[in-house]
């Protein structure tokens, strides 16, 4: 009975023959396969050069990459009809040729697209201009910055800034600088001149685009002042001494006699504080001084900007000799810190790509799954 099964074994292996290689028909698929790869390739190509007619034309769309990804992905549909006209055979070509030759065109046409629309062939950008005063109100010695980070995809060719004064004049400084994408202008107000000063700052790229943006600033003697209680009286550890603040800053502090900085809390439009904290001395005639300071951080930018209102006015209090006075810690506050964010714009291009991508192979494999 082995023997019988040994001998059918040997007469299967004898039937089996190994397939005759078709020579010219490899040939022929390859020759095929490099044509596809090649229109598809030069129809990339080509339909790049169309978006970016689109792409000009779109100019101020908020939704213009939207717009031409859309042409892109549905132009892809005539490529099998471009290889129809050519006497491509479709069958021969399979799923997988045709899904590789819509990923030619696809990332050929990206390709071609992202350089056109970027410089040295493109530019419709004019540059970006993020402008600061600090602070926004300053009292008579003290300085302004206006700060601006001015950024362009090409160059920023020229910078002007136009200072008009509470009285109408204006005036156009030339002493700021303008480094790493910072500009920086130093206002000392020398003539010590109150009111209200306005400014616009007018940025030009090396293409010609413009773009501005203003801003205002004020002097005035009472940015920082006394609202309770008055000048020369007697406080004890519970006395609330509030402060007026004009501006919104990032932190006002003060001094008694020269001391140790106390911060001071922000409370119903008021800046609050109390003899209680450590600094303050019992028994004592005491002079306070206040000081407010404004910081700003740019996004994805560690360099702080920052400068400081002096008060122009000392404070005299009598401080009684409650034992509770000067033993408390001070108030802690936030300040400002550097904020980094990454702003979507071609990572979300990248991700409909791939998602695209991901959804044609699922779809693919589907459908081979389904026919085996």
């Amino acid at each position: 009975m082995a023997k019988k099964r040994k001998e059918k074994d040997e007469e299967k292996e004898i039937d089996f023959k190994i397939p005759k290689f078709d020579k010219e028909k490899f040939i022929k698929n390859e020759r095929q396969k490099i044509k596809i790869t090649f229109l598809s390739f030069l129809f990339g190509v080509a339909i790049a050069f169309i978006s970016f007619g689109f792409w000009s034309l779109l100019s101020g769309n908020a939704f213009r990459w939207e717009l031409v990804l859309l042409f892109g992905v549905f132009t892809a549909a005539w490529l099998k009809y471009l290889f129809i006209r050519l006497n491509i055979d479709m069958v021969e070509l399979g799923r997988k040729g045709i899904f590789s030759s819509y990923a030619v065109y696809f990332f050929t046409w990206l390709l071609i697209l992202i350089v056109l629309v970027n410089p040295p062939f493109y530019d419709d950008e004019a540059p970006r201009i993020e402008v600061v005063t600090l602070p926004s109100a300053q009292e008579l010695g003290g300085t302004v910055k206006i700060v601006a980070r001015i950024t362009d995809n090409v160059g920023v060719d020229n910078i002007d800034l136009s200072l008009t004064y509470p009285n109408g004049t204006s005036y156009h400084p030339t002493d700021f600088t303008f480094e790493n994408n910072i500009f920086l202008y130093l206002y000392e107000n020398s003539d010590d001149i109150n009111g209200t000063y306005n400014f616009t700052l007018l940025a030009t790229d090396d293409s010609g685009h413009k773009s501005s943006d203003d801003g205002t600033f004020e002097y005035g003697n009472d940015v920082i002042k006394l609202a309770l209680p008055p000048v020369g009286s007697e406080v004890t550890y519970a006395t609330t001494i509030k402060f007026d603040v004009e501006s919104d800053f990032d932190r006002v502090y003060y001094t008694v006699d020269g001391g140790e900085e106390i911060n001071i809390t922000e409370k119903d439009g008021f800046y609050e504080t109390y003899p209680k904290y450590e600094g303050w001395v019992k028994n004592k005639n005491v002079t306070v001084d206040v000081n407010a300071v404004v910081i700003h951080y740019f996004d994805n930018l560690a360099t702080q900007f920052n400068n400081t209102v002096v008060d122009g006015d000392s404070y005299y209090f009598n401080v009684s000799d409650a034992p509770e006075i000067g033993v408390e810690n001070p108030p802690e506050i936030d300040l400002p810190h550097p904020r980094f964010a990454q702003v979507p714009g071609f990572e979300l291009l990248v991700f409909v790509i791939s998602l695209i991508v991901v959804l044609f192979i699922f779809k693919s494999r589907r459908k081979e799954g389904r026919r085996n």
